[in-house]
């Protein structure tokens, strides 16, 4: 295991911020982006035969898949798999993520009378089909199901699937089906990596070809997505973890050591910063870190080192709340945790964050499980303009529109005008008299 120091940066002397800190493991995707175009035309060519030598390969299944489905007999053996504590857990996580994304779904049409006797609107309607993508190379995940999955039932999606990684007993995690079923998912294929997204952006003999795919996964994934995103909509661009905890001098140092943890255990390619305007909250927690890791399973405790070690992650002392909120603006964070005296105050100041819990009994586990709002959250800095994963997503909006006659003899006179400065005298016969002619 290394021994290597946690990363302590002081940039309190520095007028702005170190662009090597900003960095992110998706920011540069060359080294994926060959390797998943080769894996994408095997899928495209070959189907379910290269869904079945890539599970050999890369997710070590022994002999030949049976099945690229879930079976129903596998997802109700699921349930003599789980902990009941675990499948109730599953369950409130569940109840709270609907009643979120219930809450958060349009109308589906609204009009407004935008002139006389001329009304204007939006009409939302159900994707038909999306793949919920949910991860497993660094662990198992029903909370991703869960956070994927319910949005796309509340949306009322058609065809909602799961596509995930396959163990190496050719199963999917218990977990995840137990996740599934009780969110209203009932097809579930064993398909993950630059494989998956291939299959369902092309669709093979058995996985179903779909409109979208959501879901956080590594940069083989981010990297499949960003190649086939003309084939199929990528949706939030969430690919390895990555968080901020932002503290003044009000906190210790061992809890905000705590919550740096809970992201830089998802594996060495994700991110985590404690970013600190206090000296002595920067040195009580890389001193409370080895305590931590301690109480820890071995595995996680490897990732996390690997990160706070690593050149994405560790700690920042800056010179005031200022700087730290400016460093935090610049990162644009996927979750971002703010323990301070007044966090209600710092929210205000935020612009750039995927995701933010305030104040020191809202960490980012309870966002990560079960709290309501989505987990699935822009990475890579992807928060100066996109949002968390929501029931919008999963709905597409159609304009309408509806003129009386009334309501036409004023505005055609102005769309008139207009089609004919543009040169379109196509449009500006549209609403010339010769309709009225033809009305009459």
């Amino acid at each position: 295991m290394t021994s290597e120091p946690v990363n302590f940066h002081d940039i309190s002397d520095r007028d702005s911020i170190p662009a090597e800190l900003l960095a992110r493991t998706e920011a540069d995707l060359t080294r994926f982006l060959d390797g998943a175009a080769h894996i994408i035309e095997a899928v495209r060519t070959e189907g379910d035969a290269a869904l079945r030598r890539f599970a050999r390969e890369f997710d070590k299944v022994e002999g030949d898949l049976a099945s690229l489905r879930a079976t129903d007999a596998d997802i109700e053996d699921a349930f003599n798999k789980v902990p009941q504590p675990v499948v109730r857990a599953i369950e409130v996580a569940i109840d709270a993520v609907r009643r979120f994304h219930e809450a958060q779904r349009p109308e589906e049409m609204w009009l407004k009378e935008m002139h006389p006797g001329a009304w204007a609107g939006d009409r939302f309607l159900p994707i038909e089909s999306v793949a919920c993508y949910v991860p497993r190379g660094k662990g198992s995940f029903p909370s991703v199901t869960v956070m994927t999955a319910v949005p796309a039932v509340v949306a009322g999606v058609a065809r909602p699937i799961i596509i995930t990684p396959p163990g190496p007993d050719g199963e999917v995690d218990a977990g995840t089906l137990v996740a599934a079923k009780l969110a209203g998912i009932r097809e579930i294929y064993k398909c993950g990596g630059a494989q998956g997204v291939a299959a369902v952006a092309f669709g093979t003999e058995t996985v179903p070809r779909c409109n979208k795919i959501v879901g956080p996964g590594s940069p083989w994934v981010v990297a499949a997505k960003r190649l086939l995103s003309t084939r199929i909509d990528p949706g939030v661009p969430a690919g390895p973890s990555e968080s901020i905890i932002l503290t003044d001098d009000s906190v210790s140092g061992a809890l905000a050591a705590l919550d740096l943890i809970i992201e830089s255990e998802h594996g060495p390619d994700s991110s985590a910063w404690l970013v600190t305007s206090s000296a002595r909250v920067a040195q009580e927690a890389i001193a409370a870190l080895p305590g931590h890791w301690a109480d820890m399973e071995p595995g996680r405790v490897a990732f996390s080192r690997a990160v706070l070690t690593g050149p994405r992650g560790g700690v920042v002392l800056t010179r005031d709340l200022d700087q730290a909120i400016d460093f935090v603006n610049a990162y644009a964070p996927e979750h971002l945790e703010i323990l301070t005296e007044q966090p209600m105050s710092i929210l205000g100041r935020i612009r750039n964050a995927g995701e933010v819990l305030l104040g020191s009994y809202t960490p980012v586990t309870l966002g990560n499980y079960l709290l309501g709002p989505n987990a699935v959250l822009p990475t890579g800095g992807a928060a100066r303009t996109a949002s968390p994963l929501s029931v919008f997503d999963y709905m597409k909006r159609s304009s309408v529109g509806y003129v009386t006659k009334s309501g036409y003899d004023v505005l055609a006179q102005h769309a008139k005008a207009l089609a004919e400065y543009e040169g379109f005298s196509g449009h500006a016969l549209a609403v010339s008299a010769k309709r009225k002619d033809l009305l009459s």
